[in-house]
C-alpha cells in the first residue's frame, strides 16, 4: 500500500525545461506549464535564460525544440508530446476539418440575433434571417482578404470563371465583401442583388460540378487559402445562402414596388 501510495506521489511531480528570455517567452512553454499543473503535477519549472543555456540544453538532451517536459526521470518530450502523455488529443495541422466554417456561421447567426434584438426588441425577426446571411458573407469575404494570394490560388483548382479569368479570383472577395455589406445596410440593392446572385450562382455550380460530377477532393478556398476544409457540402451552401438572399430581396424590393 505504502509503495503504491509513493509511486503516485512521484508520478504526479514533472520537471519542465523551457525559454524564458528578456526578448522571448516560449508560448508552447506556458501551454505545458498550466496543462501540467491543471493535470495535478507539481512541475519543477527550469527556465532557460538564454540562447547559449537553450542550445547547450538541446545538445546534451539530443532534441531540437524546447519546452521539454521530464516525470520520473524520463523525458516525455514536448508540448504535443505532453498532451499524448496525458491522454490529450493532438491536433493534426493537414487534417481536415469543418470548424473554421462552423465559427463564422455560429458568430454571423449570433450578431444577427443581437442586431435583431438591438433594433427590433425581438431575436427572431425575418430581418435577423437576412442579417444572418449577410454577416456570413461579409466574414467569409474578411477572411479570403487576409491573403488574397493563396486565395485565388486555392480557388483557381475548382471556380469555372476564374479558370477562365483568372483576375475573378481577386475581385470575388471585393464583390462578397460589398454586397454582403449593402445587405446589411439594405441599400443600392440594384448592386448588391445581381452580384451576389452572379457569384453565388458562378459558385454553386463550379462547386457542384468539382465535387459531385468530377468527384474531386479539394480544399475550400471559402474561409481563406489557408484553410482545411474540404470543397462540398459547405461550400455549396455558402454559394447557396447567397442565390436566396439575392431571390428574396429581388422579390421583396419587387412586392414594395407593386406595393407602392
Amino acid at each position: 500500500m505504502s509503495n503504491a501510495v509513493s509511486r503516485q506521489s512521484s508520478s504526479r511531480k514533472a520537471v519542465l525545461y523551457r525559454m524564458v528570455m528578456s526578448t522571448h517567452i516560449c508560448p508552447y512553454g506556458l501551454k505545458a506549464k498550466d496543462l501540467l499543473e491543471r493535470e495535478g503535477y507539481e512541475v519543477e519549472d527550469r527556465w532557460l535564460k538564454t540562447r547559449e543555456e537553450t542550445d547547450a540544453f538541446k545538445a546534451e538532451h539530443d532534441v531540437k525544440t524546447t519546452p521539454q517536459t521530464f516525470i520520473d526521470g524520463k523525458r516525455i518530450g514536448g508540448y504535443d508530446d505532453t498532451r499524448r502523455f496525458l491522454g490529450k488529443t493532438v491536433r493534426d495541422p493537414k487534417a481536415v476539418t469543418y470548424r473554421p466554417v462552423l465559427a463564422v456561421f455560429a458568430i454571423a447567426a449570433l450578431m444577427a440575433l443581437a442586431a435583431s434584438y438591438a433594433n427590433f426588441g425581438t431575436v427572431l425577426t425575418i430581418r435577423s434571417g437576412e442579417w444572418f446571411i449577410a454577416f456570413s458573407m461579409a466574414i467569409l469575404a474578411m477572411l479570403k482578404l487576409q491573403d488574397i494570394e493563396s486565395f485565388s490560388t486555392m480557388f483557381l483548382n475548382y471556380d469555372l470563371l476564374a479558370k477562365r479569368f483568372v483576375r475573378y479570383g481577386y475581385i470575388y472577395p471585393f464583390a462578397e465583401a460589398g454586397a454582403g455589406i449593402l445587405m446589411i445596410a439594405g441599400a443600392l440593392n440594384w448592386i448588391s442583388i445581381p452580384v451576389a446572385l452572379f457569384i453565388g450562382t458562378i459558385g454553386a455550380i463550379s462547386v457542384f460540378k468539382a465535387v459531385y460530377i468530377d468527384k474531386r477532393e479539394l480544399k475550400c478556398a471559402c474561409v481563406g487559402g489557408g484553410s482545411n476544409v474540404p470543397l462540398g457540402f459547405v461550400s455549396l451552401t455558402e454559394n447557396l445562402m447567397m442565390i436566396a438572399m439575392a431571390i428574396w430581396m429581388l422579390f421583396m424590393s419587387a412586392s414594395m414596388g407593386h406595393m407602392g
